[in-house]
């Protein structure tokens, strides 16, 4: 199964929800808070190659797609998340005997989130949390590209036309020395352009465990954690003009080595995806690997302290004037 970029997007939406001080997984979702008041950005690289192809055509496909994402604690429950992402997609194929290669990039169909956090149980050491999400991607990135070919496939297009609805539940246990998260997700995607995407279900399991330093001790400004995901993720298949297209959808199951760097305000981290397992349909375009990589950033804002500063500094320069 080739992942859509919008499944992309999604997972980098969701994997923003983790405050910056601590691991959490790459590929999905986290019931890790963000504090009341605090802003999250991620920016995650994306480069995707599928090139098994079971037909004569000989398809291969590479994106390669940059996903920002800012996410905000309304409440200490509460956090609501954005995502633009930007892709370069590339496929080319045998085509009467000879090469031929379709291409676009642009900006990408917006998506946006809410998370709440519906239980939690802290104790020394450590806190678990089960929090249910959902979310709605906007039909805000163009779906009538085209080349001197004539209009490009869904897949090449920047945006679907259609809007998409996603929702599930995390939870998330996380300690000083290592942490897991296990998520169920569905999305569902509406028609555009008589294309309708088959819907998506996925069971992800995440597993962080801290490499260095070894032993905790006073003054310790970082941690690395290396960890491994599981993606099992079933797309059903695409309806074209009404009618199920037989060379679409199927089950894959992804591994993921993971690998991050976590500070007090910011996060480094990469993985590799790598499918272990395809069953498609017909001939579905199978995937060789997913890389990603990107950061993630604690801003440190809080709004009622930045508006009492600001109206501090008011009052100050007011009162100098006056007495000036």
């Amino acid at each position: 199964m080739k992942p859509r970029p919008g499944c992309i997007a999604t997972a980098a939406l969701l994997c923003a929800a983790a405050g910056a001080a601590n691991a959490a997984p790459l590929t999905f979702n986290t019931a890790l808070p963000i504090s009341k008041d605090e802003w999250i950005l991620r920016e995650q690289f994306v480069y995707m190659k599928s090139t098994d192809d079971p037909s004569p055509m000989n398809r291969r496909m590479e994106v390669s797609g940059l996903m920002s994402v800012l996410g905000y604690g309304v409440t200490r429950d509460f956090a609501v998340f954005a995502v633009l992402p930007y892709a370069d997609k590339r496929l080319s194929m045998n085509v009467g005997g000879a090469d031929a290669t379709r291409s676009q990039s642009g900006f990408g169909d917006a998506m946006f989130m809410g998370r709440y956090t519906a239980f939690e149980a802290n104790a020394t050491g450590h806190t678990f949390r089960i929090a249910p999400f959902l979310g709605v991607k906007a039909p805000t990135g163009d779906d009538h590209a085209s080349d001197r070919l004539g209009r490009l496939p869904p897949m090449l297009q920047p945006g679907s036309g259609s809007w998409d609805w996603q929702g599930g539940a995390v939870a998330s246990f996380q300690s000083l020395d290592w942490g897991w998260d296990v998520q169920l997700a569905h999305q569902r995607n509406g028609e555009a352009n008589s294309f309708r995407a088959g819907a998506v279900s996925r069971l992800d399991l995440s597993v962080q465990r801290r490499l260095w330093p070894g032993t905790l001790g006073e003054g310790v400004p970082s941690f690395l954690y290396g960890g491994l995901e599981a993606n099992l993720i079933h797309v059903a298949k695409d309806r074209v003009n009404g009618a199920d297209d037989p060379n679409s959808g199927g089950t894959t199951l992804f591994l993921t080595p993971t690998v991050q760097y976590v500070t007090r305000k910011w996060v480094v981290e990469a993985g590799i995806q790598i499918p272990v397992s395809q069953h498609l349909n017909g001939s579905a375009l199978r995937n060789d690997y997913i890389l990603t990589t990107g950061f993630r950033l604690n801003l440190g804002i809080r709004i009622i302290w930045l508006l009492y500063e600001i109206e501090r500094w008011a009052t100050s320069k007011t009162h100098n004037g006056l007495t000036g």
